[in-house]
């Protein structure tokens, strides 16, 4: 399907249609059209585009960002994003977790003058969910992080107020109810809060 019929489909979001061998002038194309929503590429060529979302998803993706942001800037280190990142992956999918980080050598040595994104794949990637998205989708989409070398994963669920732990080679661990989840690995020392996320 054409990039312009996509787009035209596109108007009625959220949105899913297939854009077989998506290049990169066309993704950054479909990104210009709707710079209030977040387009996702999938490795089996659908691009994905999701209307902005409710104020109090936003308000809780932007604590998760902060905190994230705080614990980098008082020492942490690396480099991290929130949504507005995007990420190609190895399998040719092209996502935007909530919020992202990375080592710094990691990222210096995988830019490239040539492209706006270069493959690269994130140390740690978090997944809100919000009121609209089901969970089961999230929970595949975590699965697919993993697959492509995401280190570290949590998808956090306000709505029965739980975090779902990615990790390679590990069954997804589920903690209820959790006042914090902590960090391991290459982001040991991070702590999220959740008490501001998970509150009506």
């Amino acid at each position: 399907m054409p990039v312009e019929t996509a787009l035209d489909i596109a108007n009625m979001l959220p949105a899913t249609f297939t854009v077989p061998g998506l290049t990169e002038a066309q993704f950054v194309q479909l990104c210009q059209e709707f710079p209030d929503a977040r387009v996702e590429y999938t490795a089996g060529g659908e691009v994905v585009i999701m209307p902005g979302t409710d104020f109090e998803s936003g308000e809780r993706g932007g604590e998760i960002v902060a905190q994230l942001r705080n614990w980098v800037r008082e020492g942490g280190g690396g480099r991290f994003c929130g949504p507005e990142g995007s990420f190609l992956f190895p399998d040719g999918s092209r996502r935007s977790p909530d919020a992202a980080w990375c080592e710094s050598a990691r990222w210096e040595a995988a830019k490239r003058p040539d492209t706006r994104f270069p493959v690269f794949v994130p140390d740690f990637v978090i997944e809100l969910r919000s009121p609209e998205q089901r969970a089961g989708t999230l929970r595949e989409k975590m699965k697919e992080y993993i697959a492509n070398g995401v280190r570290l994963g949590w998808l956090i669920d306000p709505i029965d107020r739980s975090v779902t732990i990615y990790r390679p080679s590990r069954d997804p661990e589920v903690l209820s109810n959790p006042s914090s989840v902590s960090g391991e690995g290459t982001i040991t020392g991070f702590v999220l809060q959740l008490e501001p996320i998970f509150r009506s």
